[in-house]
């Protein structure tokens, strides 16, 4: 579901782009490298995120965490 927004919100940036290089001087560039260490980046940091939390939760005995909640 995500990636169809993605792919969506790619398009739409995409079709801006073309739509404004036929009415203006101006010339986009995109430095395809950074582009993608940033998504590589955030990509590590949601894996962290999610990892961390969920090998915590898995050392719990469950019914211990469940008689004390």
């Amino acid at each position: 579901m995500r990636q169809g927004r993605a792919l969506c919100g790619v398009a739409f940036a995409a079709g801006t782009v073309a739509a404004l290089g036929r009415t203006s001087e101006a010339t986009l560039t995109l430095p395809v490298g950074r582009l993608l260490l940033v998504v590589a980046v955030a990509a590590l940091a949601g894996l962290v995120a999610g990892l961390l939390p969920a090998r915590r939760a898995a050392r719990l005995d469950v019914l211990a965490a469940i008689a004390t909640s």
